[in-house]
């Protein structure tokens, strides 16, 4: 595996990628948080799991599966931390601007889409966030492969080409070994990751000025 810091770099490069205020800071926390849960899988090992077991270290929470669970968990939080604002009581002698007959019918599209469209996008970071960590544990050079199938298969899956060192665990971590698989993690997705970021903001159009009023 990557190291655990490694696996954040997925939700920062997107965020530094978007646009200004289009991933909120709650949202990339929950991204980056996304990005590391999987290996904390590793408790399989104080349990005397085997590692090549479906429950085991690489196993079930490196699966589309399990970032599908965190991106849903991530969406009923979102919606139940926005509350219900269409909900609210209101008096008799007020009346809502849509609440007209003839209206109402010609916003409410508009209102679903609206409340629908930070809800889409919080699913879709999250479970790309999750996504991402085995999809760069397929890409170490040690280690089992990753279970992406999970409960389908069992089947442990490398990518074909593994170009980053695997991760010693935490004891070995500020070794000579830890050293160089940093150094391999910066060379094969910081540096990568940072040069898409630029790429992508170079090729943007240039906001368009504002007119003149007068």
């Amino acid at each position: 595996m990557p190291s655990i810091i490694t696996h954040a770099a997925v939700p920062l490069a997107l965020w530094c990628a978007a646009d200004r205020g289009r991933i909120p800071p709650r949202l990339l926390g929950a991204g980056v948080i996304a990005a590391m849960l999987p290996d904390a899988d590793v408790i399989a090992f104080a349990l005397h799991i085997p590692y090549a077991d479906a429950f085991g270290h690489r196993g079930a929470s490196h699966s589309l599966l399990f970032a599908g669970v965190l991106a849903m968990v991530a969406t009923l939080l979102h919606s139940f931390g926005r509350g219900r604002p269409w909900s609210a009581p209101h008096s008799s002698g007020s009346r809502r601007p849509w609440s007209a007959p003839l209206c109402q019918p010609r916003l409410a599209p508009t209102i679903q889409a609206a409340r629908l469209a930070p809800t889409v996008q919080t699913a879709v970071f999250v479970f790309v966030c999750a996504a991402s960590h085995p999809l760069l544990d397929a890409l170490t050079s040690g280690g089992l492969g990753v279970a992406l199938a999970w409960p389908w298969s069992e089947h442990r899956f490398f990518a074909p080409w593994r170009p980053i060192r695997v991760s010693p665990f935490a004891p070995q971590f500020f070794s000579a070994r830890g050293v160089a698989t940093l150094l391999s993690e910066l060379r094969w997705v910081w540096l990568p990751l940072a040069g898409a970021v630029v790429a992508w903001k170079l090729i943007q159009p240039a906001p368009a000025a504002p007119r003149d009023p007068s």
